[in-house]
């Protein structure tokens, strides 16, 4: 029969086996991982170049004072307003219909190209050549779709306002509303 054991002995590790283990291990593992370092390395190699390593090094460097500046400039009013402002936009360019708008848009575009190539004359506009300009097709397009800007600018917005909704929902929720009173 077997004697039973009373006692373990651990093996001990020498610092320089454990130092070869330990290398081995980090090289299996950059092996394994050898296309992100490299494109990590290459995402260094062009901040380098770029100067943002030594922008970010000198941040650091002088982190408290940078720190304080930011917060100096932060806490004004002009600074809470704007950024009140921007998540107002954000919110309100959320609810646009940009299908909608690029035809729009690119009236705009068409007419700032046209202004851009006109040539400053002191010609002067008088009421009759208003009135003969509103025979042509273009000015009367133009007239026509300010006339109708100018109508939707005008209408009842007070149920659309200050919701997340987009504009052809809200004006589901609005027709929905008006056959719940009748």
């Amino acid at each position: 029969m077997a004697k039973a054991t009373s006692q373990i002995h651990r093996i001990r590790i020498s610092e320089e086996d454990q130092r070869k283990n330990d290398l081995r291990e980090i090289e299996d593992t950059l092996l394994k991982n050898k296309e992100a370092l490299l494109e990590t390395v290459g995402v260094i190699q062009h901040a380098h170049e770029r100067g943002l390593i030594s922008l970010v090094s000198g941040l650091l460097a002088e982190g408290d004072k940078i720190l304080n500046i930011l917060v100096k400039k932060a806490d004004t009013p002009e600074t809470a307003n704007t950024l009140r402002n921007l998540l107002l936009m954000v919110g309100v360019l959320g609810t646009l219909n940009v299908k909608q708008l690029e035809p729009m848009l690119l009236k705009v575009n068409s007419g700032i190209a046209r202004v851009a190539e006109m040539k400053d004359d002191d010609d002067r506009i008088g009421l009759f050549d208003l009135f003969r300009s509103l025979k042509d097709p273009e000015i009367n397009r133009s007239i026509a779709l300010m006339f109708e800007f100018l109508k939707g600018m005008g209408t009842d917005t007070s149920k659309m306002e200050r919701t997340t909704q987009l504009p052809e929902h809200q004006a589901q929720h609005q027709n929905k509303d008006h056959t719940l009173k009748v």
